[in-house]
């Protein structure tokens, strides 16, 4: 008997979303790897060739060397930076970490005939703020007013003329003060006459901020369509607040639907988590989609149906091609 080809799992060991998927795929029976391209090269070794068939070799962890060929999906999620040997420093290491980006990289972004949810490529190409805007437009959503620039008075001005207006980081990168303590930039309002030099010394996003009644996180599996109503927030940034706020399932109007649909096909994503504000009017007004987004942190039933829609497209994957 054929022994089932593997979902592959890339991603971090501390990573409870991953976590809840792979559980559910092993309660199915579905083999799974789970790899982490940070252990390379100290703890994974790879070998693979490529001839007239194409790609094949195999990946070795420490439990596992699923076939290169063989692999049925691939669940991106969040791996963590590739690495030197510890022993090696400088520009050799830096030169180490290149060949390694751009030869393991290069060769889990090219597995044959393997379903991914979402090509590393592609969350990527996702994760720019500005394109995000741009495609978010094109198909429809309703986006509030926005401001890119490193010009302190364009920011002023911006902020007098739509204010109330809030700030938010182009990206979220890893942040650590002095100490090593992680450190986060939360949306939140700014006021003009705290705009100051500052603005100067690299990109800002200021946006109109939206007066809401609730927020809505809508993730998107495929063709399925999760969106949560967020009730309860203090605050601008409702992420400060997970345990103090009441998740509700809603309907995702027509409209909303079509336009989330057409913007995962601009990136060619076949996931997203989509964040809105609901005003008064019930208008959903479009804030930014990560294309990795997370959902552990959902109460239930909510967090095992889009699980199970997630299982469904990793497990299953020819249903999932056009």
């Amino acid at each position: 008997m054929t022994t089932p080809a593997p979902v592959l799992v890339v991603t971090r060991l501390d990573d409870a979303t991953a976590d809840i998927v792979v559980e559910e795929l092993n309660r199915r029976a579905a083999p799974v790897v789970r790899l982490d391209p940070g252990d390379f090269p100290t703890s994974v070794t790879v070998s693979a060739y490529v001839d007239s068939c194409g790609l094949a070799g195999e990946i070795r962890t420490a439990t596992r060397a699923p076939a290169l060929g063989r692999v049925r999906s691939v669940y991106w999620r969040r791996p963590r930076p590739y690495t030197a040997p510890p022993e090696i420093e400088g520009p050799d290491a830096r030169w180490c970490v290149d060949q390694a980006r751009y030869g393991l990289g290069g060769i889990l972004a090219a597995l044959p005939d393997a379903h991914y949810l979402n090509h590393p490529w592609r969350n990527r190409a996702a994760e720019y703020k500005p394109a995000q805007l741009a495609a978010a437009v094109r198909c429809g959503l309703q986006v509030p007013r926005t401001l890119l620039t490193n010009d302190p008075a364009e920011a002023r001005r911006f902020v007098r003329e739509h204010g109330p207006a809030v700030y938010k980081p182009l990206y979220n990168t890893d942040y650590t003060d002095k100490q090593g303590r992680g450190l986060t930039v939360w949306v939140d309002k700014v006021d003009p006459d705290e705009l100051d030099a500052g603005v100067g010394q690299t990109m800002h996003l200021f946006q109109e901020y939206v007066e809401k009644v609730a927020d809505i996180r809508l993730t998107a599996v495929g063709d399925h369509l999760f969106a949560v109503r967020i009730d309860g927030s203090p605050g601008v940034d409702w992420r400060r607040h997970y345990d103090e706020l009441d998740y509700t399932l809603i309907d995702t109007p027509p409209e909303v639907a079509s336009a989330v649909h057409d913007y995962l096909a601009v990136f060619g994503l076949n996931y997203g988590a989509f964040d809105f504000g609901l005003d008064a009017a019930g208008t959903w007004h479009w804030h930014e989609c990560n294309p990795n987004g997370q959902f552990a942190w959902f109460p239930e039933p909510i967090t095992g149906r889009i699980t199970a829609a997630i299982a469904d497209q990793l497990q299953h994957p020819d249903r999932n091609r056009p």
